[in-house]
């Protein structure tokens, strides 16, 4: 496939585009042309052959994914499912921390499933996709690449290849044939928790990378072994400016101008097409107001048309759903726009019964159905799954010393070295194998950290060091450097030690988390783990301290910076944390450079190469060499934010969150969006109205659709355990009663949710005008005060409107006010 693309602009030149941002509707002739390979005549053939002979209920079963935590083999046989995945959350028997031969058999099962015989129709294998996003992340004991962010800052193509290469063969060995991979998003804000999975800021680093990674992962059109052997299915994602939201929100809306968005977010999309990439996932996000799974114009106008894919468009994790007049289980519109296979995880049943309704009466045009089939039918005959047999008797599968090899293993080392971005050097580095070194802070010894989310569960969190074998911590890779060379490492998380060390490296950073969970108001760093006073002690005695901070994204780290002799950003290295103790002993010098510009402060406003008015602490592309010692000035502490909240008194009042929290509503498929006025997702509306003075309050509507919430959320967790006993005190008029369950939430980090069903309390006071209702926090079984995130959310899945006035923490001074009835 040849592109007609005019050079990519360098980073000086990316300069805000002239187009006006309007609706979310392309101009398919403005963007660039490509020419399409022809098609293979015996293939277009055979899925003419296969779908003259299939019924409609089975073409309507192939244009559907279900997850293999709702879908059985027998699912898969009596529903003709053309495909299966496995969520962040899923794996064979609900074990994410089961052996890589569940994976087989479970890939077996449900092959088995989809090739039983039915009467007279033809049999069609199963496909099964994972998001093996930096290595083949899902399996116990396989090789975990660098996150994309780190791969930025290396630079260097051919490792993406050879990247690609490693996870497509630990795939194979485990059964799977597509991964949801390569994520060639363009992060514009830093305060999306997605920042991770992106390459960088300039597109210029995920274009020359697109290529190679799915070179990589499938191999050559033309070769004997592409998308067979060594090779699986890739997948560009997520289409399109899934990395240009507003306000870095995660499945939030891309309110850019259409030039813009081909300048920034088409580019690396033209090159995996040049590479003959198989499948594109469509974004949660949208453009302009329309949602990338309903937008005809981008799908089949710009994707298909102007560019002639004529691979497959599969869903994201009911994407669908956010099309308007859609649900989880019910959205022809999404395949009329250009969506060939829904991914509903849980919902497919429902989705396979509305599809196949609507095929029968017209409103799914045979025509559309029939193209998306063929499309599916075209990638698993160029995949030869039809002729491949069980999964089991493919070649690598259940050779399970492939998972994490030494030449894997080794691939994954180097672009852990050549990741790592020396942003301060004082002269300590490198430092003396033959010294004596103490590595202290909480990512010192720690695999699930310095491997971030989407690492054996979907957050990446609830991992321990069995689940890692033959992985090495950033310690262990200190502690195998100085062996060799005569020195000796100790290891104190608190950084005790009993005899003085010639230098301490600090490892600390951000805990994992993946998606929305890792949406930020700002780009402070929360150091709930006090690694500042640890490095402040140790620099305060005279001990040297490098700092190695983990993170998913740049973050202001002013203080921390300025305890330390040396800083480098490691990103999110992964299981090869010897790569890291190569550049700090001096084996390699360093060579990453910043893939994003880092911040001066921590207000969190986009900071992107080009920009108009452009002023980082660190520049894009910045990145010292161990040669480097330039003069290291004290920065400013000031962070430029207001940090910590009052611990009492209003959090939301004159119809805003108050202080730097954020007011959102989130959906039962959505990622909390924050609002300002006006906003309605389908399952809860708001609305700003007067009470005492202009829109001094909030009116919110819950449909009964689906679950809506709404949520007053802290920019950081708030430490409210030594407030003493608190209420939380709700001056608001129930308007409609509700007619199911309501439930007030108070959240406390991951797996944290204090809940309490009030629906009888604001049934109480319908219609009874202005009420103020208070709840003891005590009343909420499990509530945690050290860590909250979010002091207040109501949610409901039932009808309901109240107006909201305020809601605030109160102290309990009475016993009386303790009561919870």
């Amino acid at each position: 496939m040849r592109s007609r693309w005019p050079a990519v602009a360098s980073a000086m030149a990316l300069a805000t585009g002239t187009a006006a941002a309007g609706e979310g509707i392309a101009n398919p002739d403005r963007w660039p042309a490509i020419v399409a390979p022809a098609p293979d005549a015996a293939i277009e053939n055979r899925i003419d052959t296969l779908l003259a002979a299939m019924s409609l209920e089975q073409k309507v079963g192939q244009i559907i994914q279900g997850d293999i935590g709702s879908t059985t083999p027998d699912d898969v046989a009596q529903y003709h499912l053309g495909s299966i995945l496995n969520g962040g959350s899923s794996s064979p028997g609900g074990d994410e921390f089961g052996p890589a031969s569940a994976w087989v058999a479970a890939a077996d099962a449900y092959y088995e499933a989809s090739m039983r015989p039915n009467g007279n129709l033809p049999r069609i294998p199963v496909m099964w996709g994972s998001d093996a996003v930096h290595g083949h992340n899902n399996i116990v004991g396989a090789t975990l690449f660098p996150h994309n962010i780190g791969l930025g800052a290396a630079r260097n193509p051919a490792l993406m290849e050879k990247i690609g290469q490693v996870t497509a063969i630990e795939m194979r060995v485990t059964g799977l044939d597509w991964t949801f991979a390569p994520t060639i998003a363009v992060a514009r804000d830093d305060r999306w928790g997605r920042t991770y999975e992106s390459f960088g800021e300039d597109p210029a680093i995920a274009t020359s990378y697109a290529a190679a990674l799915v070179h990589g992962i499938q191999g050559r059109r033309g070769d004997a072994d592409w998308l067979k052997g060594p090779h699986i299915v890739a997948t560009a994602k997520h289409f399109l400016a899934d990395g240009g939201t507003a306000d870095g929100r995660d499945r939030g809306d891309a309110q850019i101008g259409e030039d813009d968005l081909i300048r920034l977010h088409a580019p690396a999309y033209v090159a995996t097409l040049g590479a003959d990439v198989q499948s594109v996932m469509a974004s949660f996000s949208g453009w302009n107001g329309v949602k990338m799974h309903g937008n005809t114009s981008l799908l089949t106008g710009v994707l298909k048309q102007r560019w002639g894919f004529d691979g497959l468009v599969v869903g994201d994790w009911d994407g669908h759903a956010k099309v308007p007049g859609c649900s989880p289980t019910d959205c022809p519109a999404s395949i009329a726009a250009g969506l060939d296979m829904y991914m509903g995880p849980a919902s497919w049943k429902g989705l396979y019964a509305s599809t196949l309704a609507a095929a029968k009466a017209g409103t799914l045009p045979v025509a559309r159905l029939d193209d998306a089939v063929r499309r599916i039918l075209r990638v698993k005959l160029r995949a030869g799954l039809f002729d491949a047999g069980r999964p089991s008797t493919r070649e690598y599968a259940g050779r399970y010393e492939l998972l994490g090899a030494p030449d894997h293993r080794a691939v994954a080392r180097q672009a852990v070295r050549e990741s790592m971005v020396l942003l301060k050097n004082d002269g300590v580095l490198p430092l003396k194998a033959g010294a004596r070194i103490l590595v202290a802070g909480d990512g010192a010894d720690n695999v699930g950290k310095q491997s971030g989310g989407w690492t054996l569960t979907w957050q990446g969190t609830g991992t321990l060091p069995e689940h890692f074998p033959g992985a090495t911590s950033i310690f262990a890779g200190v502690r195998d450097a100085v062996a060799a060379g005569g020195g000796q490492a100790e290891l104190s998380v608190e950084g005790r030690f009993t005899t003085r060390p010639d230098a301490a490296i600090i490892v600390f950073g951000e805990d994992p988390y993946a998606e929305f969970q890792g949406d930020r108001a700002d780009l402070y760093f929360d150091d709930t783990h006090s690694n500042l006073g640890l490095m402040k002690r140790l620099k305060a005695a005279g001990i040297p301290v490098v700092a190695v901070f983990l993170s998913g994204r740049p973050l202001w780290v002013n203080r921390h910076i300025n305890a330390a002799d040396a800083f480098v950003a490691a990103w999110l290295p992964g299981s090869e944390g010897g790569g890291v103790a190569d550049v700090l002993f001096g084996k390699s010098d360093f060579k990453g450079t910043l893939p994003f510009s880092w911040p001066a402060d921590a207000r969190g406003a986009p900071l992107n190469i080009g920009d108009a008015v452009y002023k980082p602490l660190y520049p894009f592309g910045y990145g010292l060499k161990l040669a480097d010692h330039p003069p290291s000035a004290a920065l400013s502490e000031d962070p430029g934010i207001v940090v910590e909240p009052p611990l009492t008194g209003p959090i939301f009042a004159r119809g805003r969150a108050a202080g730097t929290r954020r007011l959102q509503i989130d959906g039962a498929n959505d990622s909390p969006q924050a609002i300002d006025g006006a906003a309605d997702n389908g399952a809860i509306a708001v609305r700003p109205v007067d009470r005492d003075a202009q829109e001094d309050a909030r009116e919110i509507s819950w449909s009964g659709r689906s679950r809506g919430t709404l949520i007053v959320a802290n920019p950081r967790a708030a430490d409210l355990s030594d407030a003493g006993p608190l209420a939380l005190a709700l001056d608001l008029r129930v308007d409609q009663a509700p007619a199911g369950p309501v439930t007030l939430e108070v959240r406390c980090g991951p797996g944290c949710t204090a809940r309490l069903d009030i629906a009888d309390r604001l049934a109480a006071i319908a219609g009874e005008g202005w009420q103020t209702l208070s709840i003891p926090l005590a009343c909420l079984p499990g509530v945690r005060l050290g860590s909250v995130t979010a002091p207040f959310a109501l949610s409901s899945s039932a009808p309901m409107r109240l107006t909201l006035s305020s809601i605030a923490f109160t102290p309990i001074k009475d016993a009386k006010e303790t009561s919870c009835r």
